[in-house]
């Protein structure tokens, strides 16, 4: 759940846009807050060369749009042909649509465009080793700590409670694009490309 939390929280655009060469470059302004009200338009689609060992089978979230605070229902299965172990690196790459073409976001205190070098080391520092891993994913054998073994894994769709969502002011308005790279040792694992829109109040 936490991941899918990143994936619906997209960094804002400032107005600001310089021009250059290569990709623009963006101002992000800290000052002020909002909150997330609406997450709509959501959907996915594997990214890979079709060659990737983990392949995103069906990912279901629903109502559409998400009303947040609210209730979010979400299903999800994946197959991976390969035991994925340590370390496993992640490349998040968000956009933001600006008129006809799309801008990438900066990594802001570890959400937007952001590398993460090992996220086994990340989930054993949310769920130590030795601890139970929580629910739901225990009741479907889903494993929380690295190593993964090959396989298939499916959540049935399941009700989760969504809080109220404290946004920084660089989050806004607009049609947003996540692509997720996952990789060991420079070996593509899986990749996935989620697209949304958020509404703040």
């Amino acid at each position: 759940m936490r991941a899918a939390l990143l994936a619906l929280c997209a960094l804002q655009l400032c107005p600001a846009v310089r021009g250059g060469r290569g990709r623009p470059q963006v101002v992000v302004e800290r000052s002020g807050a909002g909150k997330l009200r609406k997450v709509g338009g959501f959907s996915w689609e594997n990214c890979g060369d079709g060659k990737d060992p983990v392949v995103l089978q069906s990912l279901s979230v629903a109502p559409d749009p998400i009303t947040i605070p609210g209730h979010l229902r979400i299903s999800v299965a994946i197959n991976s042909s390969k035991a994925l172990t340590s370390p496993l690196k992640v490349i998040v790459v968000m956009e933001k649509a600006l008129g006809d073409f799309w801008v990438q976001l900066p990594c802001i205190e570890q959400l937007g465009s952001c590398t993460y070098s090992d996220i086994c080391a990340m989930l054993d520092n949310l769920i130590p080793p030795g601890m139970t891993c929580p629910e739901p994913l225990l009741t479907y054998g889903i494993p929380c700590h690295c190593p993964f073994k090959a396989g298939s894994y499916s959540l049935p769709a399941r009700d989760f409670l969504l809080p109220d969502i404290q946004l920084p002011s660089w989050m806004t308005n607009g049609n947003y694009r996540v692509r997720t790279a996952i990789s060991n040792n420079g070996e593509e694992l899986a990749c996935v490309r989620l697209t949304f829109s958020l509404q703040e109040q």
